[in-house]
């Protein structure tokens, strides 16, 4: 089946199909589905896995009711309870044309997934397609962290937070995949806890296939509002960075490192500033520097001037967790050759 869009490109329809792993996600579960249901793609196209993880609050019973009013929606069991898993299971069982890996704290714009699909049209080079996560705070810390998150200071160049890119990039998040892609490279790796996106990405580029950010796919993300939560995830993420590079024998990223130099600056200040007064004066005017942009992007992402010296308490904190699960997992994978431990797989909600 296909039509001609505005731009008189052929637009081919194709079955997509939205995989959602969750665990005690009943306050967004709902409203997540809905948001798909009401897409302005054809219904008949659109089917909907739920892969939850075991929960102990109502998200069952919930995507259950919701699948009595839409048999397009299934809810999977992962008994493993694991992320990758999760997804691999909804992967495996469906059969469409485009899948789409989605967040359980997320909703989607209406053409949210005709806009994938008409990328996937237009470019028949690119196996993976995203877009931009619009932030939803439920409280000030959830502002304050959301808005640093919405800087290349806070997270580089990753942009589908910063929206500053329209085209190629190395990763998106909640992306539209080609069925292609998972023939040709197989699934998640189902020994990452974490970072198994940006893994499956880098796989993606490895064999040839483009990923493609569009500003037209929009979703929107309720942001965790806790800092304790967001040192916590972040280090995971640079700790299970390291192991999946050592899995890869490669750096997938180079942004990747710039979080570990600023923790290895910290020590190395910690450490030599007693020796002499110029070394202390070398270190403070580094960390002056650090402070001085900081403040730059902190004052040109938010119109509230209260909550710049929160906006740079957040960039601490994301650029000091990463970095320092970074060092931990140079230390632990590559130094004394362990594997992650459970206690390394918790979720950070």
């Amino acid at each position: 089946m296909s039509l001609l869009n505005s731009e008189t490109t052929i637009f081919v329809l194709m079955k997509v199909s939205v995989i959602i792993p969750c665990k005690n996600e009943e306050r967004y579960i709902e409203k997540c589905i809905h948001s798909i249901l009401q897409s302005d793609y054809p219904k008949e196209l659109i089917s909907v896995y739920v892969c939850d993880g075991l929960s102990d609050d109502r998200t069952p019973v919930i995507v259950e009711e919701v699948a009595k009013k839409y048999p397009n929606v299934h809810l999977l069991i992962n008994q493993k309870e694991t992320t990758p898993y999760a997804l691999n299971l909804g992967l495996k069982t469906s059969t469409a044309d485009v899948k789409i890996i989605l967040g359980a704290h997320a909703e989607v714009d209406t053409s949210f997934i005709t806009e994938n699909v008409n990328v996937l049209n237009k470019h028949p080079e690119v196996g993976c397609s995203g877009g931009i996560i619009i932030n939803v705070f439920e409280n000030e810390t959830s502002e304050i962290i959301g808005t640093a998150m919405s800087s290349p200071f806070g997270v580089g160049n990753a942009h589908f937070r910063t929206g500053q890119k329209d085209g190629y990039v190395d990763t998106v998040a909640f992306g539209a995949y080609r069925k292609e892609v998972f023939e040709k490279i197989g699934y998640f790796d189902e020994e990452l806890a974490r970072n198994q996106d940006d893994e499956f990405n880098f796989r993606i580029l490895k064999e040839g296939f483009k990923i493609f950010l569009s500003k037209k796919i929009l979703s929107k993300y309720y942001v965790r509002a806790s800092f304790q939560k967001l040192f916590r995830q972040y280090y995971q993420y640079g700790y299970w960075k390291v192991f999946v590079n050592k899995k890869h024998h490669t750096i997938t990223t180079v942004r990747q490192l710039i979080p570990l130099f600023f923790v290895l600056f910290l020590i190395f200040s910690v450490v030599t500033s007693p020796i002499h007064p110029l070394l202390l004066l070398f270190n403070l005017s580094i960390l002056v520097l650090y402070f001085v942009f900081a403040f730059i992007f902190a004052l040109k992402i938010t119109k509230k001037k209260k909550h710049i010296p929160k906006i740079i308490f957040t960039f601490l904190i994301l650029h000091i967790s990463y970095g320092w699960g970074y060092l931990i997992g140079i230390i632990d994978f590559f130094l004394l050759n362990k594997k992650p431990q459970k206690k390394d797989m918790e979720l950070t909600r």
